[in-house]
């Protein structure tokens, strides 16, 4: 995933001489994670420069950037230190299009790892999606495979509006079942890893179907969908997945056709629980499919704490707590 990351910000700014890449030692070292290495010997220390440690500094001057024609790509090191920058996310970047009357644009993409699993502890391990969902003019995009990371990256570039890309840290180098004391395999052993080279979208608001099934549906984004379908494989659960990719826009059709099909609905997300994004999903799933409901809808989630270090697998949403939700589901 790493490499299609790379690789979409090479292709964008090889087509696009408007496409920049910054951030904190996104240039000379290549990234905290290596996402950007290599980008500013190729094209450029004006293109691809290292910021101050200043996220609302690193967001408010993408915002300008943008309003005057370039499509800055700034990375936010961990999605925790996203918050400094909280104000011109939400007040400048999200409404300039609206407070202009279309006279300025704000086309950045806001690139951050985001999520544990990786023994991060409290401030590298948190999952901020739902914040950025609430925001009228922001859209909210996490991949959970290197070939959607590549197609969904490019559209985010492509797009005139503000947008968040979270990156699951956790399978930046291969899929994760959470069966956390077993090997995991990279990422080359899987179907999904296969990229196509140069320029190809995925656009944004579409889900993707991870399998079909008739007993139940499963929404999950990022590692959560490698998660579930883990899971059911194991229990041997005939489970519709599907990956949002994107949670806004959000393809709001396939879900209401899967839950309609199923009459079962299990939501499955890392961030805590309480506002987090997987409240929206029952909602909707509820309002649109009531009568087709055969049970409640479930949800596994992360717990109200701050992600705790050393009781990280306790907390994650893993084959534990996901196979007590089918079960109950299923008994209902």
């Amino acid at each position: 995933m790493i490499d299609a990351i790379n690789d979409a910000l090479d292709v964008a700014m090889t087509r696009d001489p408007d496409v920049i890449v910054m951030g904190e030692d996104v240039g000379y070292f290549g990234g905290v994670f290596r996402c950007t290495a290599g980008l500013q010997d190729k094209h450029g220390k004006n293109r691809v420069f290292d910021t101050p440690i200043s996220e609302c500094g690193i967001i408010g001057a993408a915002v300008g950037m943008g309003a005057y024609g370039l499509r800055p790509v700034p990375e936010i090191q961990f999605a925790d230190y996203i918050y400094p920058g909280l104000d011109q996310l939400i007040s400048e970047a999200a409404r300039l299009r609206y407070r202009s009357a279309g006279e300025f644009i704000s086309p950045l993409t806001i690139r951050s790892p985001f999520g544990g699993g990786i023994f991060g502890g409290q401030t590298h391990s948190q999952s901020p999606e739902a914040i950025f969902t609430h925001v009228s003019g922001i859209k909210t995009v996490i991949p959970a495979t290197p070939y959607d990371a590549k197609g969904l990256l490019l559209s985010c570039i492509e797009d005139n509006d503000p947008v968040i890309f979270f990156e699951p840290k956790r399978i930046y180098n291969g899929p994760f079942t959470g069966f956390y004391d077993k090997p995991v395999e990279p990422w080359k052993k899987h179907a999904d890893s296969v990229v196509p080279e140069g320029h190809y979208t995925i656009p944004l608001g579409k889900a993707r179907q991870v399998r079909e099934g008739e007993e139940l549906t499963v929404l999950a984004y990022g590692t959560m969908v490698h998660v579930a379908e883990a899971v059911c494989a194991a229990k041997g659960v005939d489970a519709d997945i599907l990956d949002l990719r994107s949670l806004v826009p959000l393809d709001i059709e396939a879900i209401e056709v899967s839950v309609k099909k199923t009459g079962r609905c299990l939501i499955v997300h890392e961030a805590t629980r309480t506002s987090g994004f997987g409240a929206e999903l029952s909602a909707l799933v509820t309002e649109r499919c009531f009568y087709h409901l055969e049970a409640p809808v479930e949800r596994v989630t992360g717990f109200d704490t701050p992600y705790p270090h050393s009781l990280e697998w306790a907390y994650f949403p893993g084959p534990v707590r996901i196979g007590e939700a089918l079960d109950k589901i299923l008994s209902e």
